[in-house]
């Protein structure tokens, strides 16, 4: 069974880092692309990083670029992201997400419906 499942969220002041990670079971990364995307109250679901296992590649979101890197643990079998600078705007849960295959990006973005499998979300609150 595919199964995603993410960790590291909880609530931070403005400046402050977290890092998210989502755990894989059921399959490897291998060959996968993953990305990270966030929802804030109110708001629809927004490509933050995307991730292509296959040859490393890696993209960012104009809001994050510089400020988050997303990684990959090949023994893990987990992917991280790791958020510095943090910002009240940041505030969303985040969802990690995985497909077969490269990021498909559209001006440095991923798209939620390219995305298969989804993990249920964590919490990321940047409030003083």
């Amino acid at each position: 069974q595919v199964q995603l499942v993410e960790s590291g969220g909880g609530l931070v002041q403005p400046g402050g880092s977290l890092r998210l990670s989502c755990a894989a079971s059921g399959f490897t990364l291998d060959y996968y692309a993953i990305g990270w995307f966030r929802q804030a109250p109110g708001k629809g679901r927004e490509g933050v990083s995307c991730l292509s296992s296959t040859d490393g590649t890696t993209y960012y979101a104009d809001s994050v670029k510089g400020r988050f890197t997303i990684s990959r643990d090949k023994a893990k079998n987990t992917v991280y992201l790791q958020m510095n600078s943090l910002k009240p705007e940041d505030t969303a849960v985040y969802y990690c997400a995985a497909e077969r295959g490269l990021c498909k990006v559209v001006r440095g973005t991923a798209r939620e419906a390219d995305f298969g499998s989804w993990g249920q979300g964590t919490q990321v609150t940047v409030s003083s």
